[in-house]
C-alpha cells in the first residue's frame, strides 16, 4: 500500500489544527478489517471535531470522519473477504480511532457491517450516521407503541441531515409530520420531503413553558434539546413518545415530571454510537428497504475530497442543508 491521503486532526498548544497529510499503512489503527474508502460524509459532529469548536476528539492526532463506506482490502476476520462492500460508522471512528477521511481505514471487525442489498456505497454515506440515527429513533418509538393512528409528530432541526431524513422516513410510513425549522427558506424543501406542515421556530414563545400545555404531538424526533425539547415535553399527547437525538441548540433540559406521570409521556435517549449486533445490521437492512428515504438523492450533494475543509463552517453556522457525501476514493 503506497502512502495515502488523509485529513488529519491534531492539537498544537491547545489549538486544533486540521489538514491533508500522507500516511503510511503502519500508521493505521489496530483492527481486523482494512477498508479502501470510497465515500464518507459530513455530520455536525465532524465539523465540531475538525475545527475544535467542540471537544469531540478524544485522541490526537486522529483522522476525522465518523462514517465510511468502501471495499475490504484485507481482513483477518472470516466474516469479511477482500472485495466485500462494507459500511463502518459510529463507535470510536473519527474521534478516538482514525476515521473515514482517508483513502484507507483499519477498524475492528465488530464495527463493520456488510453493505445491504439495494444500497450503493454512495447511498450508504448519503444515509450515514444521520440516517442510522433517524432510523433508530423511529424504530425505538414504534417499539414503544407509536403508530400513525396515534396522531401528528414533530421533527425539530428538520432541515439538517438527521431531521431531513426523519421527515422523509416518517412521511413514507404514513405519519402526519410537522417540520420545525429556524429557516423560512427551507419551507418548500421540507414539504417536498413529505412534511404535512412546517412550523418556524420564531413562532414559538419559549420564554414561559408551562409544565403541561395543550396536547399536540403523539411523537417527536428532537435534534435540538434545550427549551424546544422542554416545550415538546409539555405538549405531548397521552402516551406520547419522544426520541431525543441531538443537542444542536442546548444540552440542557428544564422540565417537570408532570408530562411523564400524568400523561405517560416517554423520553427515549437515542445513542446510535454503540448499538451492536445483530441490531445494527438489521437496522441497515431496513434502511435499504422499508425505511429507505424516498428523496435521498434530492437531499444529498457530493463533494470532492479536496473540498472537505470548506463545508465545516456551514454546519457550525446552521447553513447546512440535507446531507453531504465526500468522494474520498469512490466513483
Amino acid at each position: 500500500m503506497s502512502p495515502f491521503k488523509a485529513y488529519l486532526i491534531d492539537e498544537q498548544e491547545g489549538v486544533t489544527k486540521s489538514d491533508f497529510v500522507k500516511l503510511e499503512e503502519a500508521q493505521l489503527d489496530a483492527g481486523e478489517v482494512t477498508i479502501k474508502v470510497a465515500y464518507s460524509s459530513v455530520n455536525f459532529k465532524d465539523a465540531l471535531a475538525a475545527t475544535g469548536a467542540g471537544r469531540i476528539i478524544r485522541r490526537y492526532p486522529c483522522v476525522g470522519g465518523i462514517d465510511l463506506s468502501g471495499t475490504v482490502a484485507a481482513s483477518s476476520d472470516a466474516r469479511f473477504s477482500v472485495g466485500d462492500a462494507v459500511i463502518a460508522t459510529s463507535f470510536d471512528i473519527g474521534v478516538a480511532h482514525h476515521g473515514g477521511y482517508a483513502e484507507y481505514a483499519r477498524v475492528p471487525a465488530q464495527w463493520v457491517v456488510p453493505l445491504p442489498t439495494g444500497l450503493s456505497l454512495y447511498e450508504a454515506m448519503a444515509l450515514g450516521t444521520a440516517g442510522f440515527t433517524a432510523a433508530l429513533g423511529i424504530v425505538r418509538m414504534e417499539e414503544n407503541g407509536l403508530q400513525p393512528s396515534k396522531g401528528p409528530l414533530i421533527v425539530t432541526g428538520a432541515s439538517g441531515g438527521v431531521g431531513s431524513l426523519a421527515v422523509d422516513m416518517l412521511a413514507r410510513r404514513g405519519y402526519q409530520v410537522t417540520a420545525l425549522t429556524g429557516k423560512e427558506s427551507e419551507v418548500d424543501y421540507l414539504k417536498s420531503l413529505g412534511a404535512a406542515a412546517v412550523m418556524l421556530r420564531s413562532t414559538l414563545d419559549l420564554s414561559r413553558i408551562r409544565p403541561l400545555d395543550k396536547t399536540l404531538w403523539a411523537g417527536a424526533v428532537d435534534n435540538l434539546g434545550g427549551e424546544v425539547l422542554a416545550w415538546i415535553v409539555s405538549t405531548m399527547k397521552q402516551g406520547g413518545t419522544i426520541a431525543s437525538i441531538g443537542l444542536a441548540a442546548s444540552p440542557s433540559l428544564n422540565t417537570t415530571v408532570m408530562p411523564f406521570i400524568l400523561r405517560g409521556a416517554c423520553l427515549l435517549g437515542i445513542d446510535s454510537g454503540y448499538i451492536g449486533e445483530p441490531y445494527r445490521s438489521s437496522l441497515w437492512q431496513r434502511l435499504a428497504s422499508d425505511l429507505r428515504p424516498q428523496h435521498l438523492q434530492s437531499m444529498t450533494r457530493c463533494i470532492a475530497f479536496d473540498e472537505l475543509p470548506k463545508v465545516f463552517d456551514d454546519f457550525l453556522k446552521g447553513r447546512a442543508h440535507g446531507r453531504v457525501v465526500v468522494a474520498v476514493g469512490g466513483t
